[in-house]
C-alpha cells in the first residue's frame, strides 16, 4: 500500500477535477447545472474533503518522522537544459496543505448558507474549488518555475472571486486593481526567477542558494547583481502578501463575497508570499541586507495597516487592514531570520482571522435583513450595535478571535506574535519597538470593532442615519434601498458551525508553539527546536511577554472605556482634537490618491498624448501619403490619352532630358 506522501499528487488534482467537471457543466448545460446546485456543492465538498484527509495523512507521516518525499519527471529538455516538474512533501508543505484544505473546506460549508440565494451559487463553488487546487499545487511545487505557474493561477482565481459580483462597479474595479497591482509584483518575480536561473542554471530552491553562493565566490556574478535578483523575487511576495507599497489592492478586495475574504485574504492566498519567502530561506539567509529590507518592509506594513484600521467604520475593511498589519508581522519575522516564527504566526492567524471574517459575514448577512443589500449600509458599524444577544454564537466566536489577535495568553495569537517580537528585539530593536506599539493598536481597534458591532443599542433602524451614510458615500440616488424589512437573528447552522470549529484552534493551537517546548518548531526544524529549548530563559521571556500583554491590555482597556462604558466615539474626539492626523489616517496615508495621481491619471495622460501623436503624426504621414498618391494619380491621368504620337513625344522628351543630364554631369 503506497504511503500518503506517494499519492499526495492527488491533493491538488481532486478539487481540480471537480472544478473542471462543474465548469464544463456550466459552459455546456448552464441551466441544468445551476438546477443541480446542491449536488454540485456536495461533489466539490467531497473532492476537497478527500484532499483534506490526504493532507492530514501526509502531516501525520511527517510528525512520525518520515523523511521528505520528492517525485520529479522531465517536463522539457533541450541539450543540457532539463526542466523537471513534480511535487515535494516536507514538513513545511504538510503544515500548509493541512491548513489550506481545512480552511477551504470550512469556507465551502459556510458558503452553502451565505450564498444560498445567489444565482451564481454553482459558479462560486467552482471558483472556490479551482482556487483551492491552485493553492495546493503551489504548496507542493518543488521549484521556483512550477511555483510561478500556480502563483499565476492563484492570481487568476483571486480576480474571478473578487470580481464575482461583476455587475457591481465596486467589485469590478477591485478585481482590476488586484490584478494590476499583483502584475507589478509578479513581473519582478519573473525577472528574478529568470535572473537566478541565468546565474545558477537551476530552479530548485537549494540549488539556487548553493549555485548563487558559488557564483559570488568565483566572481562570475557580482554581489550587487545577486542582491538585486533576490529583491526582484521578493517583489512577488510583496504584492501577493500585501506588503507596503503594494498592499493597496487587499482592502478593496473586500468587495467580493465575505467567504472569499476568509479564504483568500486571511488564510491562503495572502499567505503564499510568506510561504515563498520561507521556501527561499536558504537563499535569503546568505544576504543580511535582503533580510533587513524584508524586515523594514514588514514593519512599515504592520504599523500602516494598524493605524488605518483605527479609523475604519466598514467592518470588513477594518478586518482587511488588520490582515495587512498581521502579514507585516510575518514578514518582520522572515526578515529577522526567524521563518519558523513567521510560519507559526501564519498558521495561528489563518484560524482566528478566517473566523473573524466569517463572523463579519454572519453579521452582514443578518444586517441585510434590516437595511437591505446595499454594502455601504450592511457593513457600516455605525448602524450595528446590540447584536450579542441576538447572535450569541457569532458574537462569542468573534470575541474569541479578538482576544486571540490581541495577543492575550493563552490564546493562539499571544504565542506566535510574542515569538516574533522576541526575535525582533534580539535582531532589530528599533523595529521591535514599532511592532510593540502596533500590538497595542491592534488590541484597541479589534475591541473597537467588537463593541461597535455587538454591544450597546442597535442603530440599524435609524433611517436618518442610513440616509446620511448614503449621502456621505455619494449614493443619494440609492437612498430608497434603506428600509426595515426584517429582524436580526442568528445565522443558519452551515454558517455558525465553521465559526464554532475555528474557535477551537484559535484558542488552543498556540500551545503547540510554546518557546520552551515548541512542537511546531520541532516539526519544521528539529535542530532549531532543540536550540530554542536550550537557549530559552525565563529571565528574557517574562519581561518581553509581560510588556506585550500589558500594552495589549492597555489597548483593550481604552476600547472598553470609550466604546463600552462611556459610549463615546473616540474617533470623533480625536478628529476634533487632531484633525490633520485623522484626515491622514482616514485617507489611508494618501497612498491610493498618490497611486491614482501618478499611475492612473499619469497613464491616462500618457495615453492621451500618444493618441495625439498617433492622430497628428502617424495618421498625418499616412494621410499625406494617400494625398500624394491621389494627387499624382489625378495629374498623371492626363498623360493617358491613348494617342501613339503623344507617347512618342514623351519618350523623345525623356531622351533629350537624359542627354542633357549626362552632359551636365560630364562637364
Amino acid at each position: 500500500m503506497p504511503s500518503a506522501a506517494e499519492i499526495a499528487w492527488l491533493i491538488p488534482v481532486l478539487p481540480l477535477l471537480g472544478a473542471v467537471a462543474s465548469g464544463l457543466g456550466l459552459i455546456s448545460f448552464n441551466q441544468a447545472t445551476n438546477r443541480l446546485r446542491k449536488q454540485v456543492a456536495i461533489a466539490l465538498l467531497t473532492c476537497l474533503g478527500a484532499s483534506a484527509v490526504l493532507s492530514y495523512a501526509v502531516l501525520a507521516e511527517q510528525l512520525s518522522g518520515v523523511p521528505p518525499v520528492e517525485h520529479l519527471f522531465v517536463w522539457a529538455s533541450a541539450g543540457s537544459f532539463v526542466l523537471p516538474m513534480g511535487y515535494v512533501i516536507d514538513p513545511l508543505g504538510a503544515v500548509m496543505l493541512s491548513l489550506v484544505t481545512t480552511i477551504a473546506l470550512l469556507v465551502m460549508i459556510y458558503s452553502h448558507g451565505y450564498m444560498s440565494h445567489d444565482k451564481g451559487y454553482v459558479r462560486f463553488f467552482t471558483y472556490l474549488a479551482l482556487f483551492s487546487s491552485s493553492m495546493l499545487g503551489l504548496i507542493v511545487s518543488p521549484n521556483l518555475l512550477e511555483i510561478y505557474v500556480f502563483w499565476e493561477l492563484v492570481g487568476m482565481c483571486s480576480y474571478l472571486l473578487v470580481g464575482f459580483w461583476y455587475e457591481r462597479d465596486g467589485a469590478a474595479h477591485a478585481a482590476q486593481k488586484a490584478f494590476v497591482v499583483n502584475r507589478v509584483g509578479d513581473f519582478g518575480l519573473l525577472l528574478g526567477i529568470l535572473g537566478l536561473f541565468w546565474a545558477t542554471k537551476s530552479f530548485d530552491f537549494q540549488g539556487i542558494a548553493d549555485g548563487l553562493a558559488q557564483a559570488i565566490s568565483t566572481g562570475s556574478v557580482p554581489y550587487w547583481a545577486a542582491l538585486t535578483l533576490c529583491l526582484l523575487v521578493f517583489m512577488g511576495p510583496m504584492a501577493k502578501s500585501a506588503q507596503f507599497p503594494l498592499h493597496v489592492w487587499l482592502p478593496d478586495a473586500m468587495e467580493g463575497p465575505t467567504p472569499i475574504s476568509a479564504l483568500i485574504h486571511a488564510a491562503t492566498m495572502v499567505a503564499a508570499g510568506v510561504f515563498l519567502v520561507a521556501r527561499l530561506e536558504p537563499l535569503y539567509s546568505q544576504f543580511p541586507m535582503v533580510g533587513l529590507v524584508i524586515a523594514i518592509v514588514g514593519t512599515i506594513t504592520c504599523f500602516l495597516g494598524a493605524s488605518i484600521a483605527l479609523t475604519q467604520m466598514d467592518l470588513k475593511k477594518g478586518l482587511a487592514y488588520s490582515t495587512v498589519s498581521q502579514l507585516g508581522y510575518m514578514m518582520l519575522a522572515m526578515g529577522c531570520g526567524a521563518p519558523i516564527a513567521g510560519m507559526f504566526h501564519l498558521v495561528t492567524h489563518a484560524f482566528f482571522k478566517a473566523m473573524l471574517f466569517l463572523g463579519s459575514g454572519s453579521v452582514i448577512h443578518a444586517m441585510e435583513e434590516v437595511v437591505g443589500h446595499e454594502p455601504i449600509l450592511a457593513q457600516d458599524m455605525r448602524l450595528m450595535g446590540g447584536l450579542r444577544k441576538k447572535m450569541p454564537i457569532t458574537s462569542t466566536t468573534f470575541f474569541i478571535g479578538c482576544i486571540a489577535i490581541s495577543g492575550i495568553p493563552p490564546l493562539a495569537g499571544f504565542w506566535s506574535k510574542d515569538e516574533i517580537l522576541g526575535q525582533a528585539f534580539n535582531t532589530f530593536p528599533v523595529l521591535w519597538l514599532i511592532g510593540f506599539l502596533t500590538a497595542g493598536m491592534t488590541a484597541f481597534y479589534m475591541f473597537r470593532l467588537y463593541f461597535l458591532t455587538f454591544e450597546g443599542n442597535f442603530r440599524g433602524e435609524d433611517e436618518n442615519l442610513q440616509k446620511e451614510l448614503l449621502r456621505l458615500a455619494a449614493k443619494e440616488e440609492e437612498q430608497e434601498e434603506a428600509h426595515h424589512s426584517g429582524v436580526i437573528h442568528e445565522s443558519q447552522w452551515s454558517m455558525t458551525l465553521p465559526l464554532a470549529v475555528l474557535a477551537v484552534p484559535s484558542a488552543l493551537i498556540g500551545l503547540l508553539g510554546i518557546p520552551w517546548h515548541s512542537s511546531f518548531a520541532n516539526l519544521l526544524n528539529p535542530e532549531e527546536a532543540i536550540e530554542m529549548a536550550n537557549s530559552f530563559s525565563w529571565g528574557e521571556f517574562l519581561p518581553l511577554a509581560s510588556a506585550s500583554v500589558a500594552i495589549s491590555v492597555m489597548g483593550i482597556s481604552l476600547a472598553v472605556f470609550a466604546y463600552y462604558l462611556r459610549r463615546i466615539d473616540l474617533g470623533e474626539v480625536i478628529a476634533a482634537r487632531f484633525p490633520s492626523i485623522n484626515t491622514f489616517l482616514s485617507n489611508k496615508w494618501y497612498l491610493d490618491d498618490i497611486n491614482d495621481k501618478i499611475f492612473v491619471q499619469g497613464s491616462r495622460k500618457l495615453a492621451r498624448e500618444v493618441l495625439e501623436v498617433d492622430a497628428k503624426v502617424v495618421d498625418g504621414v499616412v494621410n499625406l501619403t494617400g494625398l500624394l498618391t491621389l494627387g499624382s494619380g489625378e495629374g498623371l491621368k492626363y498623360f493617358e490619352t491613348g494617342r501613339a504620337q503623344f507617347y512618342a513625344l514623351i519618350i523623345f522628351g525623356g531622351v533629350i532630358a537624359l542627354v542633357a543630364l549626362f552632359g551636365v554631369l560630364g562637364t
